[in-house]
């Protein structure tokens, strides 16, 4: 379910990347100005730290922006609900031995191991992709081979 020209999102993080959008446009473009300007007071910019410091940070911000905006023209939400399997948008909980951890399955764009959210291109994602609950699923870590049974679909 990986297309180039597809961005693959789920409601909240549309909502979120629209958000960062907006800041970006709003917020942090006209601080980043306000940067350089101060730092063109200064004087001679050919060795202006500041400056060019500021200018960086202007052509990250505007790179983002355009990401942003081509993620958001192509945002494909979904929200599967496709009961006992995972698929994109779904929560599961999955057992190795005696650990149990709950994912969240979403489009790389949102992917987030911080928050459990992972990617359905990662390896991770990849292996529960379209698995059913009960199913048991072994994926090649750094650790070596781990295999998770899949207890919960929400």
């Amino acid at each position: 379910m990986s297309n180039p020209n597809v961005t693959y999102i789920s409601a909240s993080g549309l909502v979120d990347m629209k958000a960062e959008l907006i800041d970006r446009i709003k917020n942090i473009r006209p601080i980043i100005a306000g940067k350089i300007g101060d730092a063109k007071e200064l004087g001679d910019i050919s060795e202006n730290f500041e400056y060019h410091d500021a200018k960086e940070q202007q052509a990250q911000n505007e790179m983002r922006i355009v990401d942003l905006t081509h993620m958001i023209s192509t945002a494909v939400i979904v929200d599967n609900k496709v009961g006992g399997m995972v698929g994109l948008g779904s929560k599961f909980t999955v057992k190795a031995g005696a650990v149990e951890k709950t994912y969240q399955l979403v489009g790389e764009n949102e992917a987030n191991p911080m928050e459990a959210k992972i990617s359905n291109v990662s390896p991770l994602g990849a292996a529960f992709m379209n698995k059913s609950l009960g199913e048991k699923v072994t994926v090649t870590t750094p650790g070596g081979e781990v295999t998770y049974e899949i207890i919960a679909i929400a």
